[in-house]
């Protein structure tokens, strides 16, 4: 997969997982990455589905449908990507933060899913919940961080509301910002996140 890696300066930091939104890239989270912790690695990673000229990470069959058989494809290839990553770069697998945003917080809330613990915690920005039709795996005290907006037209709130419902129930802990706007990220939503971060890692 496409990707960037920059080196941290303090190795007992997570290598911080940035999954971009639709029509993003590798490069999109970084600076907001910096702002969460300036001395992690940084492991930024581009979708490899292109839908109207834009990136993404798993195909959609109309706007909030989701191509479930390609969410399947795609997920293994994200999960068999980290652990490559992890190789070659020389980080701590086991220490993987994913930070996610609309459709990078999809796949990453997938990965979760289907995958259970394969990431140390999410930092998930408008996610929604990426099937109903499995039972989640056990995610024993998982820290799992949920920035939604009220009047979010791209992820209605009840979105977040059944994500925060089902990784509870599978053991996370879960803890949701909530936003008086739209599907943008804001910076009190990333002073909210870093904060959250702050006392988890």
């Amino acid at each position: 997969m496409q990707h960037i890696f920059i080196k941290g300066t303090d190795d007992s930091k997570p290598t911080l997982l940035l999954l971009h939104g639709t029509g993003g890239n590798e490069h999109d989270l970084i600076s907001l990455a910096k702002e969460i912790d300036p001395t992690a690695s940084l492991l930024g990673v581009r979708g490899n589905v292109v839908e109207n000229g834009m990136p993404r990470f798993f195909r959609r069959l109309a706007e909030g449908v989701f191509d479930m058989a390609d969410l399947e494809v795609r997920t293994k290839e994200l999960a068999e990507f980290i652990d490559e990553a992890a190789e070659r770069y020389s980080f701590n697998r086991e220490n993987v933060v994913a930070i996610g945003y609309s459709n990078g917080a999809n796949i990453a809330g997938n990965l979760l899913f289907r995958n259970g613990p394969v990431v140390k915690g999410a930092i998930l920005h408008h996610p929604m919940v990426p099937r109903r039709d499995i039972e989640v795996p056990v995610l024993t005290q998982l820290p799992v961080w949920i920035g939604a907006g009220k009047n979010d037209y791209m992820c209605p709130p009840q979105e977040s509301k059944d994500l925060e419902g089902l990784l509870t129930a599978a053991g996370a802990k879960v803890e949701v910002y909530w936003s008086d706007y739209g599907h943008q990220l804001t910076h009190d939503e990333l002073k909210a996140a870093k904060a959250w971060y702050a006392t988890h890692f």
